[in-house]
């Protein structure tokens, strides 16, 4: 599971404006399970996302488009369904025409920025290390991208970094956890925040005529699981929930063996043989989730020093969901809904009922209409999503979720998940007892033909 721009050889002619138009703060965060103190889930420490959704909506049932990186910030950076691979925005720029989000607020006179991960690449570029400059991973978004490496080296040094620049060469080599003593900085989130801090200072001093678009992405609680040692003291004793239907499901279905799980140093141990080893992982991951919801806190404590507060739509989006064990996987890349699911909060100048929840079906591709919406600017009408503002302020219905992987998709409905294989389909009924754990496509002929239907016509392809 583990939400809140580079100059090209095309100059626009950038419109002046000098009313109050809000700022956009997008934070981001990697494998960011739903669960959040403010999400009921009482043992993680989280704080500052906490103070966050008591100001903002909280979204209960957000579900991203794709289990994996670079395809689900496609859906989220252009508001439209795309491919499922982690090349998703690479392979966007060989032909398509629409704007992505960023791209859209700045033509409408924003400055937008970007630091960390907020693309795939942390920094937005290719090549070997992602920072060759002549790779933009979005072309025309940014007005700048900076991406700080530190000892890290590069890019993607920072992407899977332990403390103090240790870099991933072989996963093998490297620890599946990690705790250090010191500051936030011995880790790479704590450089991209103080990055994104400095980048906040400038915008404020030009935001009265030039509002801002800020989008940062936070690496953690992605692998590994490294974090400095003062985050895991609010679950050293804590005492965590029994693991849901921890069995390998029966029959052909999304599951995997947890490949990017496995391939790191686990010291010989399997945490679905070995309960006390996956209660390590689980502390090892919460600790990670507190170390970023720290770093979203500072961001946050920095937009109310600098009194902009009042005039910035916040977002913070999770880009997909992560198994602890959950029919032993310990990862990812599955249809299933710990895959799937992940927080979504939005606050917006003078929201109505701030601190509110709403248990609608809402989908990644929304949050772009959504905040061309709030923010008053042209309104976008290539998207596949569309604005939640109505939710928001008049209780709109939400609708079935659509996601996707390989060769599989899926569609979410208050009842119901069916995936969709090419000769197989999986159907689970989450008013059930049994939820995703019995199939139950066989028994259902008729759900399973209507939910197909409605798959293949709001995703053809």
């Amino acid at each position: 599971m583990r939400c809140v721009l580079i100059l090209t050889s095309l100059c626009l002619a950038l419109p002046a404006f000098s009313d109050d138009r809000p700022n956009v703060l997008m934070i981001c965060v990697d494998d960011l399970r739903p669960e959040l103190n403010c999400y009921g889930v009482d043992y993680i420490h989280s704080p500052n996302i906490d103070r966050l959704a008591a100001t903002g909506m909280r979204f209960d049932r957000h579900y991203v488009q794709a289990p994996t990186c670079g395809a689900s910030r496609y859906t989220l950076m252009t508001g439209n369904y795309g491919p499922g691979s982690n090349d998703a925005l690479f392979k966007r720029i060989e032909g398509v025409s629409t704007p992505t989000a960023p791209e859209w607020f700045r033509e409408e006179g924003y400055i937008t920025v970007s630091v960390g991960k907020v693309s795939h690449h942390p920094g937005g570029l290719g090549g070997p290390d992602w920072n060759d400059e002549s790779i933009i991973e979005m072309p025309g978004a940014w007005v700048r991208h900076p991406m700080p490496v530190g000892d890290w080296q590069h890019p993607r040094g920072s992407m899977h970094g332990l403390a103090h620049g240790e870099i991933r060469v072989n996963a093998k080599d490297m620890d599946l956890f990690q705790l250090e003593e010191g500051y936030d900085y011995i880790y790479p989130d704590g450089l991209i925040t103080d990055t994104a801090l400095e980048e906040l200072n400038e915008l404020a001093a030009a935001s009265d005529t030039e509002p801002f678009f800020l989008a940062v992405g936070i690496i953690r609680p992605h692998l590994p699981f490294g974090a400095p040692a003062k985050y895991m003291k609010h679950y050293e004793g804590a005492e965590l929930p029994t693991i849901p239907h921890p069995g390998i499901p029966e029959g052909k279905t999304t599951w995997h063996k947890s490949g990017e799980f496995m391939k790191y140093n686990r010291w010989g141990r399997d945490p679905n043989s070995d309960a006390e080893f996956a209660e390590e992982v689980r502390r090892h991951y919460a600790a990670c989730v507190t170390y970023a919801d720290a770093q979203a806190g500072r961001l946050l404590d920095r937009l109310e020093e600098l009194g902009l507060s009042e005039n910035t739509i916040v977002v913070l989006w999770g880009d997909h969901g992560w198994h602890l064990g959950e029919h032993s996987v310990w990862g990812k890349h599955t249809l299933f809904e710990e895959s799937l699911h992940s927080p979504l909060i939005i606050r917006y100048p003078d929201m109505p009922n701030p601190g509110s929840s709403t248990g609608e079906i809402v989908e990644t591709i929304d949050v772009f209409p959504t905040l061309a919406d709030v923010a008053g600017v042209k309104m976008p009408d290539f998207t596949d999503g569309r604005s939640l503002r109505d939710m928001i302020e008049n209780g709109a219905k939400g609708r079935p979720a659509i996601a996707y992987r390989n060769d599989m998709a899926s569609i979410r409905t208050e009842q119901y998940r069916m995936i969709l294989h090419p000769n197989h389909v999986e159907l689970y009924d989450h008013q059930s007892e049994a939820g995703e754990t019995r199939n139950i496509a066989t028994e259902k002929p008729d759900v399973v033909a209507e939910l197909t239907a409605i798959l293949k016509e709001r995703r053809p392809d």
